[in-house]
């Protein structure tokens, strides 16, 4: 969730650009799954063009090689790249004026104008009678939802510098907080308020099952814990290839980070460590949007990125995993372990509760804005 900022966070937002793209282009092996093209031309065929808004520089590059293109072979249908580091203002800014330029995009589920433009019904319901048997048995119910897709989900663990800790590493969030044991400089995001709160319960002792709802006790808690490291981070990282960076050149022994950005290092051979044990998740989901100019075939392009072959070129692309659980077959043995979908670590993850997330407390202010602005003042104090 240190990727995922609400829109109430100020002034330095988290690119997710910057988040994503350094990622893709390290992963891109030489890898391009396989058509099913007796599926494609059965169903997904067609002519003309899709707008697909994606992030822009190496994501939107390793996306175009392993997903738009083999696309485009497979159903005759061509992708029209356009960028944007988020999405959100520009759509409902084409929603207003009711003119759609695009007509799909990747939102951030943690973003308000995301919730916003759901309830206002700017997004078309999903047509899963497109998809092959093997997405609808591969994507879990809770990433199929009736008007958007899960496009991928990231999450913000522990990672650490392997040669800081020849004798082993922390292997928890309680161990980040063992200042003896694991000496060395820390790194936390400046503006993820969720993960960082999330990482201090779970010092504290809290199950994992039990960090949601982010009730006030537990904010308290987790701010008072948080005093306790609060001298040990040396620098707040603002942007998503930071912390990744300030560990390659031993400014961090241990940071908090975007496990993209970890998992890129460590196939380009720099010797870091992810613990995915109470890693934070957050969601980002394919949307088409209602009045878009060409949403029949936005609706094969969500079936066509769903398939299992080519869920695994999306992962490969970006660095990201999609949902399709199926996938795995599709991917090299050596990235497995490093991605979030594999079972050994989902189980160990935390996932948010979105609908907590966006419900108005008494006072009229939603649980995301009221923790923004209590993260906000503990960080000035």
């Amino acid at each position: 969730m240190s990727e995922q900022v609400s829109r109430k966070l100020p002034r330095r937002r988290l690119s997710r650009r910057s988040v994503l793209q350094s990622s893709a282009v390290l992963l891109s092996a030489p890898f391009v799954a396989k058509a099913t093209a007796a599926f494609g031309e059965e169903k997904l065929a067609g002519s003309g063009q899709v707008v697909v808004c994606t992030y822009g520089g190496s994501f939107v590059e390793g996306l175009r090689k392993y997903v738009s293109d083999p696309f485009t072979k497979a159903t005759g249908i061509s992708v029209v790249d356009v960028t944007a580091d988020n999405a959100e203002p520009q759509m409902k800014a084409m929603r207003e004026a009711g003119r759609f330029d695009w007509d799909i995009a990747i939102s951030n589920g943690f973003f308000p104008a995301y919730a916003e433009l759901q309830q206002a019904g700017a997004f078309m319901p999903i047509d899963y009678s497109l998809w092959d048997d093997e997405a609808l048995k591969g994507v879990p119910e809770s990433a199929r939802h009736a008007d958007g897709v899960l496009a991928y989900q990231n999450a913000t663990l522990l990672v650490y510098d392997e040669r800081a800790f020849p004798k082993g590493g922390p292997k928890s969030w309680a161990d980040f907080w063992n200042i003896k044991e694991f000496p060395g400089p820390r790194g936390l995001g400046v503006y993820s308020s969720v993960g960082s709160l999330v990482f201090a319960l779970i010092a504290d002792g809290v199950a994992r099952k039990d960090i949601w709802p982010l009730t006030d006790d537990k904010v308290d808690r987790a701010l008072k814990k948080l005093d306790q490291i609060k001298p040990y981070v040396t620098k707040w990282w603002a942007a998503g290839g930071e912390p990744i960076q300030l560990l390659i050149n031993r400014e961090y022994a241990l940071t908090s980070g975007p496990d993209g950005r970890a998992l890129a290092a460590i196939r380009k051979g720099v010797p870091l460590r992810m613990v995915w044990d109470d890693a934070a998740l957050a969601d980002n989901y394919w949307v088409i949007l209602k009045g878009g100019p060409n949403s029949a075939n936005a609706q094969k392009f969500i079936a066509y990125v769903n398939r299992a072959g080519m869920a695994a070129a999306f992962t490969q692309a970006t660095g990201y995993p999609g949902p399709n659980i199926n996938q795995l077959k599709y991917l090299p043995a050596e990235l497995l372990p490093l991605i979030n979908i594999n079972p050994d670590n989902a189980a160990k993850t935390i996932r948010p509760d979105y609908g907590w997330w966006f419900a108005k407390r008494a006072d009229g202010k939603t649980n995301a804005d009221h923790i923004q602005d209590r993260w906000l003042a503990w960080r000035a104090g």
